[in-house]
């Protein structure tokens, strides 16, 4: 079955270049083969300056951004565990449920949807709670289209000596997320979105201070398919089989890294920035309201209130249809009453924000 090409503006997958598909389709290689495992370097490297850090550990994972986050929390979460989650949307609430699916204790720190934790906020919770274990952030809020400021968080966290998990699926890759400076231990995320790889990849660093932590745990860690320090075994000098690697992803992603480099990682930060406002002062033209803190919002993903009287689903629906676009409804709170656009990776581009624009202007009623 065959179908169109899309325009894809949801908060992923975005659009990939034709260079990445090209990647998609090298030849098939063993798991062990000399090619392969250069090229396994290679990606690593490249990630090392995507998130900005000399973390050596710095691989990807067989699996989406969800994959990513689960083995984030579960190699570090031992059974009893506190786990202190600041909450500004769907994913922060998705991060405490897997904090507790492993055993642990989630010290919710949650505000309202659009809203951004306050430093002081997870100060108190820490001051609360001086035995826990690690405090997780989602940076980029998928479902509300807000960023959470992280810098003085870390320094927080850092000094209490506990370890800080940050969640960047959404924006990693057209925000500037500099690992070592903001003092994350773990950070995550997916390769489908800003990346501009492919779904079902992600990406995880890790520095020596978290894997101390995990390899101090006194329970083995309750997967073995996503357990860290086994597949670390696979990437680096041992080269031990852990599992059939998914390689024409790997492949993929790592042209979708050699393009970041390439276009400069700042270059692209400040792409992603000017699209994003360019769709926010159109959406404005328009009449229709943003949602959220306007002082935290995202470059790459904007939510914007659905016009009263207007029906969501007969909108997107002309969207996909007449226009091939694709925007995505809310989340939660927002299900019903907003539109979450992304422009994201090759997705970020001018044409696709006049198209969009033009197209809810001939669609939208007055």
């Amino acid at each position: 079955m065959s179908h169109d090409p899309r325009v894809l503006l949801g908060p992923g997958p975005s659009n990939v270049h034709p260079r990445v598909f090209q990647a998609m389709i090298s030849p098939i290689l063993g798991y062990l083969d000399p090619d392969f495992l250069l090229a396994m370097d290679e990606t690593m490297a490249r990630l090392r300056y995507l998130f900005q850090t000399e973390n050596q550990f710095s691989i990807t994972l067989p699996g989406t951004g969800m994959a990513a986050m689960e083995a984030a929390v579960c190699n570090v979460v031992e059974p009893g565990d506190k786990v202190i989650v600041g909450i500004h949307g769907f994913f922060g609430q998705r991060m405490a449920d897997i904090v507790e699916r492993h055993g642990g204790t989630a010290v919710r720190v949650e505000v309202d949807f659009g809203q951004v934790v306050r430093p002081e906020q997870i100060s108190e919770a820490l001051r609360k709670h001086p035995d826990a274990k690690m405090v997780g952030v989602v940076h980029g809020e998928t479902s509300s289209g807000i960023g959470q400021p992280l810098q003085e968080i870390g320094k927080l966290v850092r000094d209490q000596d506990k370890i800080f998990l940050v969640d960047t699926v959404c924006s990693l890759g057209g925000a500037d997320i500099p690992v070592d400076d903001y003092l994350i231990d773990i950070c995550y995320s997916g390769g489908q979105k800003c990346i501009g790889g492919p779904a079902g990849i992600s990406c995880i660093t890790l520095n020596d201070r978290a894997q101390e932590v995990i390899q101090g745990r006194s329970t083995p860690v309750d997967t073995w398919y996503l357990d860290l320090m086994l597949i670390k075994k696979y990437w680096f000098d041992d080269r031990v089989y852990h599992h059939t690697a998914p390689g024409p992803m790997i492949f993929a992603l790592k042209e979708a890294l050699a393009m970041i480099e390439e276009e400069g990682l700042q270059a692209r930060v400040a792409r992603h920035k000017k699209v994003g406002d360019l769709l926010k002062a159109g959406l404005e033209d328009l009449g229709l309201e943003l949602f959220g803190d306007p002082a935290n919002r995202l470059s790459m993903l904007t939510c914007v209130m659905i016009p009263e009287g207007v029906d969501d689903a007969t909108v997107r629906g002309r969207l996909l249809k007449e226009y091939g676009i694709e925007i995505v409804g809310g989340f939660g709170p927002l299900k019903g009453k907003a539109w979450r656009v992304g422009l994201m990776g090759y997705s970020a581009a001018e044409q696709n924000v006049h198209y969009l624009l033009a197209a809810l202007k001939e669609i939208l009623p007055g």
